[in-house]
C-alpha cells in the first residue's frame, strides 16, 4: 500500500465519523446535512469535517452524487524507543523501521520508553492513535 493512497466514494455515501480528503487534507466527517432533491433531481450535501492532523474545520457543499476521495488508513504498531519533549522515536514492530512521531496532547503522560503504540498513516502523515496497555 503506497503512502497517500485514496479510494473513491460519493459525497452522499459519507457518514458521520468516516474519513474524507478535502483540500489535500485527511478529515473526519463531523456532520452531514442533505437537502431534498430539487426540481432537477440532485440532492445537495453540506459536509462539515475536521482535519485529522491540524483540527482545521472545512465545510463543503456539493451534489450527493459527486465523487470524493477517502483516505486509506494504514494502522500499525510500534514500540517507543525514546521520548524527547513532545516527539517519540519509535520502531515499527513489523518492518523495524524507526522514525520520529509527534506525541498527541492526550497521550503525553502515557508515551514512555518501551510502551507499544498504535499509529496511523493517513496521506503520508503518521500519528499516534492509541497507547497499548
Amino acid at each position: 500500500m503506497g503512502e497517500g493512497e485514496t479510494k473513491q466514494t460519493t459525497a452522499g455515501a459519507l457518514k458521520i465519523g468516516s474519513y474524507v480528503v478535502f483540500d489535500n487534507t485527511a478529515c473526519i466527517v463531523k456532520s452531514i446535512q442533505t437537502s431534498k432533491t430539487g426540481k432537477h433531481g440532485h440532492a445537495k450535501c453540506r459536509i462539515e469535517a475536521i482535519g485529522v492532523v491540524d483540527d482545521k474545520k472545512i465545510i463543503k457543499i456539493m451534489p450527493g452524487e459527486e465523487n470524493v476521495e477517502v483516505p486509506i488508513i494504514d494502522k500499525k504498531n510500534a514500540q517507543v524507543l525514546s521520548v524527547h519533549d513532545n516527539v517519540a522515536n519509535v520502531m515499527d514492530t513489523d518492518t523495524y523501521e524507526t522514525f520520529d512521531i509527534k506525541i498527541p496532547e492526550e497521550f503525553k503522560s502515557e508515551v514512555i520508553e518501551g510502551v507499544q503504540v498504535l499509529y496511523w498513516t493517513v496521506l503520508g502523515d503518521k500519528m499516534i492513535k492509541q497507547v497499548k496497555k
